[in-house]
C-alpha cells in the first residue's frame, strides 16, 4: 500500500508541474506599421495556438522600428520593415535567420517577390505586402491627367497639397521629379532635391502620416503623396479621390516580415509568419488593408475586380519605371540633413 501511495503521489506531482507547464504562454512581441493587418487574424492564431499569445504594437516609420530594434531593452520577435532597412539590419548581423522548415506556407509566395537584392534567397525574410508611391488626388479639384510629380509644384493648388513625412519617400519622389535615381549618392542631387522642396514650402498645407488619409477623404486636399493600399482605401471611401503614379518612375516598395535575433521564441515567432503566409489568412489581410499582398495564393481566391484594379495591382509598365530603395550608408547623413533643412525652412 506504501508503495502504492508513493507512486500515486509521484504520480501527482508530475502530472501538476507538467500540468503548470503546459499553461504557461509564450508572448510574442509583434511590431508592425499602423492600420497593417486584419486584428481577427490575432484572435484566430491565439485560438490555434494557445500556448501563444500576441503583443501587438506599432510604430510610424522604418526609422522608428530601427531604433525600437537596436534599443538594448528591446522585446521584439516579429517586425515588418521595409526593404531598405532590411538591407542594413542584415548588414549589422541583427537578423535572425530564418528555419524554412517551420514555414511551410512560404510555397505560396509569389516568386516575382522573393530572392530580391535586399534579401537573397530570403535568408532573413518573408514578403508580406508590396506596393508604389504615388499622387492621391480629388478629380473634383484637380481637373487636369496627374502624369509628372511636379503638379506637386502648382501654385493653382497652394493650400491643397499634403506631402508624406517620411525622409526617404519624399525626397524619393523629388529626385524622380528631377530626374535622378532614387538611391542617388551624388550630394549635388540631394542639394536640388533640398532646395526645390523648400521652395514648394509656401504652397503646402502640411507635412503628415497617416491623417493624410482621413484629409483625403474629408475633402480637404487637391492633392497628397501615398502609398497604392492607401490609395485603394482612401477611393474606396470616396470616389471622387483618384491615384496615379507619375510617368517620371517612383519608389516600389516591399514590406517583409523578420524576427530579430535576440528574439527569445524564434520557433513560436516562425509559426506566426508560416500562419500569416496562409492563403486564406493572407487574404484576409489583404481585403481588409488594400494593400498587395506576394501570396499567390491568396491572389488566386481575389474578387476579379480587386485584380483589375490598378491601384492594387499595378500593370507591369508602372512597376517597370518603379525603383526599390536601396540602403544608403553612410551617405544616409546626407539626405537626414538635407530633411532637417526641408522641416525647419
Amino acid at each position: 500500500m506504501k508503495k502504492c501511495a508513493v507512486f500515486l503521489a509521484v504520480i501527482l506531482l508530475l502530472s501538476l508541474i507538467f500540468g503548470c507547464r503546459a499553461k504557461e504562454q509564450v508572448t510574442l512581441n509583434v511590431l508592425n506599421w499602423g492600420d497593417y493587418i486584419d486584428e481577427s487574424v490575432l484572435k484566430q492564431f491565439e485560438t490555434e495556438h494557445p500556448g501563444i499569445k500576441i503583443n501587438y504594437l506599432t510604430a510610424a516609420s522604418n526609422e522608428e522600428m530601427l531604433i525600437k530594434l537596436t534599443a538594448p531593452d528591446s522585446i521584439y520577435d516579429i517586425c515588418f520593415p521595409s526593404d531598405y532597412i532590411i538591407e542594413k539590419m542584415i548588414e549589422k548581423d541583427m537578423l535572425h535567420q530564418l528555419n524554412k522548415e517551420n514555414i511551410p506556407n512560404l510555397k505560396n509566395i509569389d516568386p516575382r517577390f522573393l530572392d530580391l537584392a535586399f534579401d537573397k534567397d530570403n535568408l532573413y525574410s518573408v514578403p508580406y505586402m508590396w506596393g508604389t508611391v504615388g499622387i492621391l488626388y480629388n478629380t473634383d479639384i484637380v481637373k487636369e491627367p496627374v502624369h509628372s510629380w511636379r503638379i506637386l509644384w502648382d501654385e493653382a493648388y497652394a493650400g491643397q497639397i499634403l506631402m508624406y513625412d517620411s525622409i526617404r519617400d519624399t525626397i524619393g519622389i523629388t529626385l524622380k521629379m528631377l530626374g535622378y535615381p532614387i538611391n542617388t549618392r551624388d550630394p549635388q542631387h540631394i542639394k536640388e532635391a533640398q532646395d526645390a522642396l523648400i521652395a514648394q514650402k509656401p504652397i503646402v498645407q502640411a507635412y503628415l502620416h497617416d491623417p493624410i488619409k482621413a484629409s483625403m477623404i474629408a475633402g480637404n486636399g487637391a492633392l497628397a503623396i501615398v502609398y497604392s493600399g492607401d490609395a485603394v482605401w482612401c477611393i474606396e471611401e470616396n470616389p471622387v479621390l483618384a491615384y496615379a503614379v507619375p510617368d517620371e518612375g517612383s519608389n516600389i516598395w516591399f514590406d517583409n516580415i523578420i524576427i530579430p535575433k535576440n528574439s527569445k521564441h524564434t520557433a513560436e515567432a516562425e509559426a506566426f509568419i508560416n500562419f500569416l503566409c496562409d492563403a486564406e489568412v493572407a487574404l484576409k489581410n489583404t481585403e481588409f488593408i488594400g494593400y498587395s499582398t506576394p501570396n499567390e495564393a491568396a491572389m488566386a481566391l481575389l474578387e476579379p475586380e480587386m485584380l483589375l484594379n490598378e491601384v492594387y495591382n499595378p500593370p507591369n509598365e508602372v512597376i517597370e519605371r518603379c525603383e526599390v530603395f536601396h540602403d544608403l550608408g553612410e551617405f544616409v547623413s546626407v539626405y537626414n540633413e538635407a530633411w532637417n533643412r526641408i522641416k525647419a525652412a
